[in-house]
């Protein structure tokens, strides 16, 4: 597999360091609010780069944090007259059921800084003792001119930096280029911990760096997050990680592309600020999910109501698919035919086509319409018919690359109301009387329901649109 590795700026093969597994850390959410359209694209994308590997042998040790400790959370527990935790307790579950509606696992270890701020300090003050970070009035601040590297991920140097750089109000930094690594505490409601420096809690960088050499260890494959948090939030990590340890911080950093809406990048000010929660209520959770694994994951992808019932079609398609296959599972002939063993095993190619595009830096889109190939041949191949075996052949390689892109996970309740039941036998009736114009109706009363009878040679099919 080649993947886009944003540090070299090119294309490399994936080679881990340790063979069969890959150590992977995602910067997770800060747990304010529910997240954003915006926010669930890594979480998606990252969750598919974890199941297509997982797909081709790899073990994986998936670690994405929850930033549990931050001015927004404290802010927005002064708004809601509840404490710091209480907050990030809330939107964490909140996360949960919305990530799980994107069909997004759970990883290994969500880690949360609260829970962790032994390490932190403990990085700190390495930090401080290696001549790379400094006190000031309980502030702790990394010296970031000390590090020759800074600007390498982003490809920024020290001199256009600096030109831009300001030291905000309140800062006693010694540089504007300098960045907290502990912030004392200024009001006593505020969040604090005891430290060498006095009370206060940890800068936002510095917990990433903490949280991964804690349950990863050092030096990792691949670190991962949303284009927005190339600089300075992953800059800052390799700087402060590297000269705490004098190693690599990660092999491969990759990041996903921006989401506009409506072409326009997408602002609280400008309003056109959604969330995953907003969102679910017209649409479900996998047409987001194909929604943004319909373009390539470093292309800015744009959200718009078009684009979404786009989205809805194509996964429809693919349900419609499933669907028809489980019709001839439990309808279809006894015994599979030699041109249809013949085509199943043709139909391979579509697997391995998915596999070349997903092993393309995770061409997700590539790999979808490798799988619309296959639909379209399955059901060429069963138009008039199939047997049981053939039927359960084509369901096993469809729901195998599915899987991986983690889609048609959520099946259709099969159980279907009493009055929709009574309607589909009385139009069966109907038909065995010949009063084709009661069929007819009952058919379009429902269609208006969001059920299509298609009439086949192994009986009726119910489709739901």
């Amino acid at each position: 597999m080649k993947i886009y590795n944003t540090l070299t700026r090119k294309k490399e093969e994936l080679k881990t360091i340790e063979e069969g597994v890959v150590k992977i850390y995602v910067c997770g959410p800060t747990v304010y609010n529910f997240f954003h359209i915006g926010n669930a694209r890594p979480f998606v994308v990252f969750d598919t780069l974890r199941k297509y590997l997982e797909y081709r042998g790899y073990k994986v040790k998936f670690v994405q944090n929850f930033t549990d400790v931050d001015d927004k959370i404290i802010n927005r527990a002064r708004e809601e007259g509840l404490t710091a935790k209480q907050v990030s307790e809330k939107y964490i579950e909140e996360y949960y059921k919305d990530a799980a509606a994107l069909n997004v696992k759970k990883a290994d270890v969500h880690p949360k800084v609260s829970e962790h701020i032994p390490e932190i300090i403990d990085f700190v003050k390495t930090l401080v003792d290696k001549g790379y970070a400094y006190e000031v009035q309980g502030d702790v601040y990394f010296s970031t001119r000390k590090f020759e590297g800074y600007g390498k991920l982003s490809g920024q140097n020290i001199e256009d930096l600096e030109s831009g750089a300001r030291i905000a109000v309140g800062e006693i930094k010694e540089d504007p280029l300098d960045f907290a690594l502990w912030k004392a505490q200024k009001e006593e409601d505020e969040i604090a911990w005891d430290s060498p420096w006095g009370k206060g809690r940890p800068g936002w960088h510095i917990e990433c760096s903490a949280m991964s050499k804690k349950h990863l260890g050092d030096t990792i494959d691949i670190h991962a997050g949303g284009q927005d948090l190339q600089f300075p939030h992953h800059e800052n990590e390799i700087a402060q990680f590297e000269c705490c340890n004098g190693v690599p911080f990660a092999n491969y950093w990759m990041h996903n592309g921006y989401i506009t809406i409506d072409n326009e990048k997408m602002s609280k000010s400008k309003g056109n600020f959604f969330t995953v929660r907003d969102i679910l209520k017209d649409y479900g959770g996998e047409v987001m999910r194909f929604f943004l694994l319909s373009g390539h994951y470093r292309n800015p992808i744009n959200f718009s109501d078009t684009l979404m019932e786009q989205a809805k079609a194509g996964l429809g398609r693919m349900e419609n698919a499933r669907d028809s296959l489980k019709h001839l599972i439990a309808n279809g002939t006894d015994e599979i035919t030699d041109d249809e063993k013949e085509a199943l095993a043709g139909y391979d190619s579509y697997r391995q086509e998915f596999i070349a595009a997903m092993d393309d830096d995770l061409n997700t889109a590539d790999a979808i319409s490798a799988i619309f190939e296959l639909i379209t041949a399955i059901n060429t191949k069963v138009r008039d018919g199939a047997s049981r075996e053939f039927a359960q052949g084509c369901m096993d390689i469809l729901m195998e690359l599915a899987d991986v892109v983690g889609l048609l996970q959520k099946d259709e309740d099969d159980a279907l109301d009493d009055d929709i039941q009574a309607l589909i036998d009385e139009r069966q009736e109907a038909r065995k009387a010949k009063n084709f114009a009661r069929a007819d109706e009952i058919r379009d009363m429902l269609k208006e329901r969001g059920i299509t009878l298609k009439d086949t040679p192994q009986g009726v099919q119910i489709v739901r649109e």
